[in-house]
């Protein structure tokens, strides 16, 4: 920390937001990322794209299915929006609205209308209006600019929400609905939030992962509870974690190891709330572990952790959250046994299993705490008060 006085401070202070400004415009460094069950997905600011970690079935779209033990660009394009990472396919959205797949198709979640897997990004279907889209263990659902919800791909729960168990080939329309705001795939199960703030769920429900108080699958989209101020919802293996517009958190599903945060292994059939606190912000759900981020960008961990996933030093479960690190968190990402996270100076953190490189460090090694995968702006400071009245800058 630098000390200093009023008018020093403002001096620096604004030499930090101009320096700021200079590496945003000229640094590449990500501005998203998204974990799949064994690879590893983000877009920089540029809008580049960028994939790493397992590749059997082309999952990465460098037109190959060669591991890659840290991040490679795809292709050449610079209009990537937002990419979303399943077991073995990705799906990605550019800023022209199109939608494009790659990877694992034998269920068709491709959406290209074929079961053939493809090694590099196909564009699905002719629209151009498509919002955002997200990958399951191997089904896809997506929401259109005019609030339509679509889905393909692996049906046999029920979870595309067409009423049916039938897999589709290419991408079809679930109901008639036009107020769909986001969608999140888990493994076999799919949640959603509608703009007026309720909270939707289908497909498997063996753990009560969908919330609606039982365990009985459903094959279209139901209401959980009345409650109109859902604020995002996350999937994860067999369990699910939401937070609501309050700030606070809540989680159903299965429990065995901890991954709903309520310090026991029992698992809950409709949403419980996580502590009092109400300062959450983003939630993730992966395999059998959860990780969200507060407010205050502090980043938490709870769940299962053989493979270091919570990223605590440890490889001991945990039934309650517990920090991870200190501040500077923006966004995080659960893969089966991993997690990726940005911070607030657009660095890229990994760790847990590594075992097909998706960490993206250069190696196959597990770890137990973030490391460094792609450094972000050099220095971000931020003004702070100081003890004796005056101001300060703190750099990291």
């Amino acid at each position: 920390m630098i000390s200093c006085n009023k008018k020093t401070a403002v001096i620096i202070v604004a030499l930090m937001v101009m320096l700021v400004h200079l590496q945003t415009a000229e640094a590449a460094v990500f501005s998203q990322v998204d974990s799949g069950s064994f690879h590893s997905t983000g877009i920089k600011n540029d809008g580049t794209l960028w994939a790493w970690g397992r590749n059997s079935s082309g999952q990465l779209g460098d037109a190959s299915t060669t591991q890659k033990l840290s991040p490679v660009q795809i292709g050449t394009a610079n209009n990537w929006q937002s990419v979303s990472a399943g077991t073995f396919h990705t799906v990605a959205v550019k800023t022209d609205g199109t939608l494009w797949a790659w990877g694992n198709n034998d269920s068709g979640q491709l959406g290209d209308d074929s079961t053939t897997q493809k090694l590099s990004p196909v564009q699905i279907s002719i629209a151009n209006n498509w919002q955002s889209v997200s990958a399951g263990a191997d089904h896809t659902v997506a929401i259109k600019t005019d609030g339509t919800l679509w889905a393909w791909g692996n049906n046999g729960n029920g979870q595309l929400g067409d009423d049916s168990t039938i897999q589709k080939l290419s991408p079809v329309q679930i109901g008639t609905a036009n107020n769909w705001q986001s969608v999140n795939a888990g493994f076999y199960h799919t949640v959603a939030l509608k703009t007026n703030g309720t909270l939707w769920a289908w497909g498997n429900n063996g753990n009560g992962q969908l919330g609606d108080d039982s365990t009985i699958q459903k094959l279209s989209p139901v209401q959980i509870g009345t409650a109109n101020n859902w604020q995002s919802v996350s999937g994860g293996g067999n369990h699910t974690v939401a937070v609501k517009t309050d700030g606070s958190l809540w989680v159903w599903g299965y429990n065995g190891s901890g991954q709903l945060g309520d310090g026991s292994t029992t698992q809950r059939l409709s949403p419980v709330q996580i502590g009092a606190t109400n300062n959450w912000q983003l939630v993730s759900a992966g395999n059998s572990h959860t990780v969200a981020v507060k407010t205050d960008s502090t980043l938490w961990a709870w769940g299962g952790n053989g493979n270091g996933q919570l990223g605590d030093g440890t490889t001991s479960n945990k039934l309650s959250p517990v920090q991870i690190g200190t501040s500077y968190w923006l966004s995080v990402s659960t893969g089966t046994f991993h997690t990726v996270a940005i911070k607030t100076n657009s660095s890229l953190w990994a760790w847990g299993n590594n075992g097909d490189g998706q960490l993206g460090d250069g190696s196959t090694a597990s770890r137990h705490g973030p490391v460094l995968i792609a450094k972000g702006k050099d220095t971000l400071c931020f003004p702070i008060k100081a003890h004796n009245g005056g101001a300060a800058v703190i750099c990291l």
